[in-house]
């Protein structure tokens, strides 16, 4: 596979760390959807996963369409126009102010992700767009977040906001600050906001899924991007307060699926849990 094209990471402040020789989540995440952005330390990672968990590639593209599914809900029936995509990662296929212009050529998206690779990529393919930012700050520090420059003068926050964590808060290993987060973000925005997460998931139940996710976590541990998969009862504690849309926290393929499924699930589709919510 050619080496990805470094063209629009010129943009990058040359003081920016930039080490392309260590595994990185953002282009992991590329490189499992099939994507073109990413290298061979991420490549290395993959097929690791990859021998592991056999189905982590269709695991990454049913997430993926989930998140579509429900971009679709929020803009085309709830007419969400306003989507805060936190710890957004590369831009791949459909991404998410491609998804929701479709439906609302107005609606509005911001990116927030601190990684500057990903910022460089999406400034480079957004300058363009009017309607869709990027802003470079840290999404697990909901108050300075909110007032960075390339986000706060985007967001109006009298009107409902769709915020988007999806497989981001498993990567905040210790639980009150991950709990924090949710919290905060969802103390920020106005009544007829939503929230969509999905997170990692441990049944513990001595399942097959149970022994990978397991794996998995030891796999990352102690690694840029290592990942704290939790109970149900502890992700669905993020969701408190807030008005489950049907059919509640479950796993990403069961939740309102496009038509019936032509592709076997594998243990990793039962490792992860997801659901939508509205802020009364």
């Amino acid at each position: 596979m050619p080496s990805a094209d470094r063209s629009s990471w010129d943009t990058v402040p040359r003081l920016t760390p930039l080490d392309f020789d260590k595994p990185n989540l953002a282009r992991l995440t590329d490189a499992l959807l099939g994507g073109r952005d990413h290298y061979a330390s991420d490549r290395k990672v993959m097929d690791q996963v990859l021998d592991l968990a056999p189905g982590a590639k269709q695991m990454a593209r049913d997430h993926r369409d989930w998140i579509i599914r429900v971009l679709r809900l929020l803009v085309g029936e709830r007419r969400v126009d306003q989507f805060v995509d936190l710890g957004s990662g590369l831009p791949t296929v459909d991404n998410t102010h491609q998804v929701v212009q479709r439906y609302n050529p107005e609606a509005r998206v911001i990116y927030v992700d601190n990684d500057p690779v990903v910022q460089a990529h999406g400034r480079a393919l957004l300058e363009e767009n009017d309607r869709t930012h990027v802003a470079g700050c840290d999404f697990s520090q909901p108050a300075k977040a909110l007032g960075d420059p390339d986000l706060a003068p985007h967001l109006d926050l009298t009107r409902p906001v769709a915020l988007m964590m999806n497989s981001v808060i498993h990567h905040i290993p210790d639980d009150t600050h991950a709990a924090s987060v949710v919290r905060d973000w969802l103390a920020a925005v106005p009544s007829g906001s939503y929230l969509m997460l999905t997170h990692h998931y441990d049944p513990a139940d001595g399942s097959e899924a149970s022994s990978l996710i397991r794996e998995l976590e030891k796999m990352f541990r102690d690694t840029e991007i290592a990942t704290a998969p939790r109970s149900r009862e502890q992700i669905a504690s993020y969701f408190d307060g807030l008005e489950l849309v049907p059919p509640g926290l479950t796993y990403p393929h069961d939740w309102w699926p496009s038509g019936p499924r032509m592709l076997p699930l594998s243990a990793l589709n039962f490792t992860m849990l997801g659901a939508v919510a509205r802020k009364p």
